[in-house]
């Protein structure tokens, strides 16, 4: 090449590398730089928007962000994470977040916190995109600020016994729960805190003031009813659920209702069941034996159809139900047991409800008045009925 030709071509070779230079600072070579790739600061091999957070970057998630477009956190504070929760990255690597929790909903994008052994478990089908924070087995429960192992037992208080699982704590009651009804010679029971006891315990003195509402509560006493072991523990659930309210009505079909967290979010729900406690039609007092005052569980001389709202039950039930006394006394059900029934309407249509089905009645001298107010209030804590 002549001296002549030299000139032009370091001209342009000059104007070349000073155009790449402002096109591609930072590039080891102008036009092939890799595509994705930095070498600023989020180091060399790193995805750019993979860029792990700098002092100004927003640590906050974005809504609907997808890890396979650039990472968009908003600028924001970083997140106050409340006590004993971790602040991590999300699952796309780019944004600080909060850390989901036990028994929390979790995505790729909300992670579960990994300090303490959970891991979002999607399920299946794979295609979940969303999951539930699961422990692995073996997992620490923390609770009441203090960290117990898997396995281990603990009292929470006088009144539980505590056990740690896989990271779920379950508890089941040190006290009774049992039932005492009223009779002749304890006809006001009552449980009462006494001075150095956990538990409360059964007293029979007869309260000082009597009033209509006194001996129309106890007539909404407890019933027993057949259900799961009460030391069930679901997978990150302490399954918990109230005894069945009294039936609203003390003859023809009524209302009964509880409350509740079995289920799969293991939220509190609110769950009714249809009751009858006897048939309104029936005349109950002749079938009194001749020397007594009461019937307790009359016998049905043969099986019968339920009706609601003009809707009639499919098949034919050999039902029990509570009877009738002479001397004042009423009977109320004492054990039941929840079974579903199915109702078939004029138009055609079929519906499943759950109904109470009585096992046994006690008759007492405690009986409600019409229309008691105190019905719905009148609950306990129990652990299940087989609904």
């Amino acid at each position: 090449m002549t001296a002549a030709g030299v000139g032009p071509v370091r001209v342009a070779l000059v104007l070349f590398l000073a155009f790449c230079s402002r096109v591609s600072a930072g590039s080891s070579r102008c036009g092939r730089r890799l595509p994705g790739r930095d070498s600023g600061p989020a180091g060399e091999g790193v995805p750019a928007d993979r860029a792990p957070l700098t002092a100004w970057s927003s640590p906050q998630p974005a809504v609907g962000q997808n890890c396979s477009g650039p990472c968009r956190c908003p600028a924001e504070p970083a997140p106050r994470c409340p006590a004993g929760v971790s602040l991590v990255l999300d699952g796309c690597g780019c944004c600080r977040v909060c850390a989901k929790q036990l028994g929390e909903l979790c995505t790729e994008r909300d992670p579960c916190d990994p300090h303490k052994g959970l891991f979002c478990d999607f399920g299946s089908p794979a295609n979940r995109k969303i999951g539930v924070c699961t422990a692995k087995d073996g997992a620490p429960c923390i609770f009441g600020g203090t960290v117990y192992r898997s396995g281990e037992s603990f009292q929470s208080s006088c009144k539980y016994q505590c056990t740690c699982l896989d990271g779920a704590v379950g508890c089941m009651p040190l006290c009774s729960m049992d039932v005492r009804l009223p009779s002749p010679d304890c006809p006001f029971p009552r449980r009462v805190k006494l001075p150095g006891k956990c538990c409360e315990e059964w007293v029979c003195d007869e309260p000082k003031d009597q009033t209509v509402v006194g001996p129309a509560l106890a007539a909404y006493r407890l019933e027993d009813t057949f259900g799961p072991d009460p030391t069930m523990i679901r997978a990150n659930c302490l399954v918990q659920t109230t005894e069945w309210s009294a039936c609203s009505k003390t003859c023809g079909m009524g209302i009964s209702t509880r409350v509740t967290n079995d289920n799969a979010s293991c939220r509190l729900e609110k769950q009714s069941r249809l009751c009858m406690v006897r048939p309104c039609e029936a005349d109950l007092e002749e079938n009194i034996k001749k020397g007594k005052k009461c019937i307790r569980t009359p016998k049905i001389s043969k099986p019968i159809k339920f009706e609601l709202s003009g809707c009639t039950s499919v098949k034919t039930y050999r039902a029990k139900f509570c009877g009738v006394c002479t001397d004042g006394r009423c009977c109320t059900p004492h054990r039941t047991t929840t079974l579903p029934v199915e109702f078939k309407c004029p138009d055609g249509e079929v519906m499943k409800k759950n109904m109470m089905f009585i096992k046994t009645c006690a008759c007492h001298y405690n009986c409600p008045g019409d229309n008691d107010i105190f019905e719905s209030l009148y609950y306990r804590k129990m652990y299940g009925d087989m609904a």
